[in-house]
């Protein structure tokens, strides 16, 4: 039987209670450092948010308007906005259908989101692989 009154409710909180200043906090847990929080790296950019900027960067090229653009596509204005912004994690069909209506193929538009991609890694310094197969160890697929 519970000792709570019937329709009260408990709340437990998740989270761990923050030592009271100059209690010097629990016997073995972490400090932090004096100097403050240490910055964190950049964050990588999500693909969709590399093929949005793409998307837009070259619909503003050709001083088109995303209703010009979402009518040769076949796709809603709202929603081609939304993979602009990279808000939505379009289809290959979709992105697809933006690339012709903006004159590339599927392949260019993937090519200048890589480009960027690319462009952030080595602005971060990151080192890639030397080439994609590297990763197998030697050991190519052919096709």
């Amino acid at each position: 039987m519970s000792t709570h009154a019937p329709n009260e409710s408990r709340v437990i909180s998740l989270r761990p209670k923050a030592p009271s200043p100059g209690s010097g906090g629990a016997a073995g847990a972490p400090r932090r450092p004096v100097g403050g929080p240490q910055p964190r790296a950049p964050r990588e950019p999500l693909w969709r948010d590399l093929v949005g900027d793409v998307l837009r960067r070259e619909r503003l090229a050709q001083e088109r308007t995303l209703k010009d653009v979402s009518e040769a596509a076949r796709i809603s204005m709202p929603y081609l906005s939304e993979v602009e912004r990279g808000r939505k994690e379009a289809s290959s069909e979709v992105l697809a259908a933006a690339a012709h209506a903006l004159g590339l193929g599927l392949a260019d538009l993937l090519l200048l989101a890589g480009d960027e991609l690319a462009r952030h890694a080595r602005s971060r310094g990151v080192r890639g692989r030397t080439s994609p197969t590297a990763q197998y160890d030697g050991f190519c697929l052919a096709a």
